[in-house]
């Protein structure tokens, strides 16, 4: 399943599922998804894609790109990161990946007793912020990123 924004919108959000994702509202992601970039004032135009996938191929991801041979609920891979492709005047910046595991989000709804739409929205904010430059390695770093979830979640007042 493959769903694009209009080609007018300052961000252009293409969410790829792989995986039964019954009940999930793919437009709301994407709502969402926008949010995360004009909230942290990434300059449009600009692009993201999300991959809604299983554990087999966020473990084969986070093997390949990160040594780490298990799978994870969020992996995010920047543009930012690699070399920087040349570009028409005009044309969005893409600004990265997003890739999800949809059973592992399942599994961590279930534990901490909230809708599987609630962890998916958690763990999209988390994966762009990720792509923006924010990590959580050492504890005002995880507190910031926190506040920026939230922010970006409408949990709190736009602060920067």
């Amino acid at each position: 399943m493959r769903t694009k924004t209009g080609t007018m919108a300052p961000y252009q959000i293409e969410i790829q599922a792989d995986v039964a994702i019954d009940g999930v509202d793919l437009p709301a992601l994407e709502r969402l998804a926008e949010r995360a970039l004009s909230v942290e004032q990434v300059e449009p135009p600009a692009e993201l894609s999300v991959v809604l996938t299983g554990d087999a191929t966020v473990r084969g991801l986070n093997r390949a790109y990160r040594g780490i041979d298990e799978p994870t609920d969020v992996l995010s891979f920047a543009q930012a990161e690699g070399e920087e492709f040349a570009r028409a005047e005009g044309m969005a910046r893409h600004v990265g990946d997003v890739v999800i595991s949809v059973e592992t989000a399942r599994l961590q709804a279930m534990e901490s007793q909230q809708p599987l739409a609630e962890e998916l929205a958690h763990l999209l904010a988390h994966g762009v912020l990720h792509l923006l430059g924010y990590d959580h390695e050492r504890p005002q770093d995880e507190e910031l990123m926190r506040v920026r979830e939230d922010v970006v979640l409408g949990r709190r007042a736009r602060h920067h």
